[in-house]
């Protein structure tokens, strides 16, 4: 009885940690996109806030979150918890 429990506990657990990761992963993800390519396509509103930071910044920030979003994901499909 209480290996059946353990067991269940186990697996919500590890199911409620995989979501959380997919979710901040492609959130993350998708921030990393808009700072990289972001100026590329979207309203003009856009375009002017990207415009007006600097682009080095902009560039590092975003590879660096494209590549922990991408990170998250994987972590997610692993499930290695």
């Amino acid at each position: 009885m209480e290996y059946q429990y353990r067991e269940k506990q186990r697996k919500s657990y590890t199911l409620m940690r995989s979501l959380k990761d997919a979710t901040m992963g492609i959130l993350i993800t998708g921030m990393g996109i808009f700072l990289v390519w972001g100026d590329k396509f979207g309203s003009e509103t856009i375009k002017q806030f990207l415009s007006e930071k600097d682009a080095v910044l902009k560039y590092m920030f975003g590879g660096l979150c494209l590549l922990y979003g991408v990170f998250r994901i994987y972590r997610a499909i692993k499930k290695d918890y």
